[in-house]
């Protein structure tokens, strides 16, 4: 099968995407894919890395408040839609899939016009711009979130899938990953981590809840402060503390994500939806701040998914400081019980073998239209 891939601007669009085309390619060694991204974007860094064959666009976003930008947007979208029909006349794909970022709105709306099939993916719990307008016009839309099938009313066909990405991390070794910290085998770790690039509000209250954690009773905390925010957060720990004890790990970014979350008891982090399924998908328990500068505040929307579930407790940025902080880690990670419970519903949360599910739509699509 050909397959057009499309997404972009954050990781959180682009690895849904990649899980699909490595998915795809278990399924069928014959599939061929092009990804089409944008020229800014960090699609265009990532995917020449997975060897899939990468073209782009230059497209950009609208702005929320009235801008002569907007009309630069509007004439870069129709040039986007140009050359996409040209890409996509010389691929020849059985379709398209979209998995957000503006730069999916001149792929899939030249697809829908070249009678291609096309599937949106949503991540988020509230969807963003670019995925309401095209779910007008793509064949099937589908949510990571099982119940937000009401937030596209008018479409051809909604389906519940849950995020691929959550399938990427199933396999992970918790060895490797205890072996990457230096940490034995089988210890409790408190992983805390703000994003690829860091959260200042995080790092924070994670400077202010060290000394409260006292000697680490057993407990291996792990914090990724983002690059940015190395340098001045472990000085300022070293300056509290006097020296980092053996169990606090303080790292400036992790590249084996899924090997540490495989071996990591409880989570800290934002509500990005791709980082949200990895954790469901590995059952792991979560104290979520989610950020409060993001479009529609769609993070606290996923967080709160994951609270009504009892796999979460959710901490608002305004609300945080060193003491709640540790007062809502501590309250998980003292008591077995608690952690096994919220470990079950999170579990619950991540059971489907996402990457599958939209592969198996993508094959009923291609069929349906030859």
């Amino acid at each position: 099968m050909r397959i057009v891939l499309s997404g972009g601007g954050t990781g959180g669009h682009i690895y849904p995407a990649l899980a699909v085309a490595r998915q795809m390619e278990m399924e069928d060694s014959k599939s061929t894919f092009l990804y089409i991204g944008g020229t800014r974007g960090l699609e265009s860094k990532l995917v020449p890395q997975e060897n899939i064959p990468f073209k782009s666009i230059d497209i950009t976003g609208f702005r929320r408040k009235l801008s002569m930008d907007n009309v630069k947007t509007v004439m870069r979208f129709l040039k986007g839609v140009k050359a996409s029909k040209e890409m996509l006349r010389e691929f020849k794909p059985d379709v398209v899939i979209g998995t957000g970022g503006y730069v999916c709105g001149p792929v899939v709306y030249a697809a829908s016009r070249l009678g291609i099939p096309t599937l949106i993916h949503e991540q988020n719990a509230i969807p963003g711009l670019t995925n309401r307008f095209l779910s007008r016009y793509a064949s099937t839309v589908a949510v990571s979130f099982e119940g937000t099938e009401s937030s596209f009313p008018g479409s051809k066909h909604v389906i519940y899938t849950g995020n691929p990405r959550a399938t990427t991390v199933t396999t992970a070794s918790p060895q490797r990953g205890f072996a990457s910290l230096g940490i034995s085998d089988g210890s409790t770790v408190v992983l805390v981590v703000g994003g690829s690039q860091g959260a200042k509000a995080i790092n924070r209250a994670m400077i202010e809840m060290a000394p409260l954690v006292g000697k680490g009773n057993g407990v291996h905390y792990v914090y990724v402060t983002g690059e940015p925010y190395f340098e001045e957060t472990r000085a300022e720990l070293r300056q509290k503390l006097g020296s980092l004890p053996n169990w606090l790990h303080v790292l400036p970014y992790v590249h084996n994500m899924p090997e540490v979350l495989a071996c990591t008891s409880l989570i800290v982090n934002r509500a990005g939806a791709s980082f949200l399924a990895e954790i469901t998908a590995l059952g792991i328990p979560s104290v979520l701040i989610p950020s409060p500068n993001v479009t529609n505040n769609h993070q606290e929307a996923n967080a709160r998914q994951l609270e009504g579930e009892g796999a979460a407790v959710v901490l608002l940025e305004k609300d945080l400081n060193g003491t709640a902080l540790y007062e809502a880690v501590q309250t998980i990670i003292v008591s077995e019980a608690v952690r096994e419970q919220m470990s079950a519903a999170s579990k619950r949360l991540g059971k489907r073998d996402s990457a599958a599910v939209v592969t198996s739509e993508l094959r009923r699509l291609a069929a349906k239209k030859s």
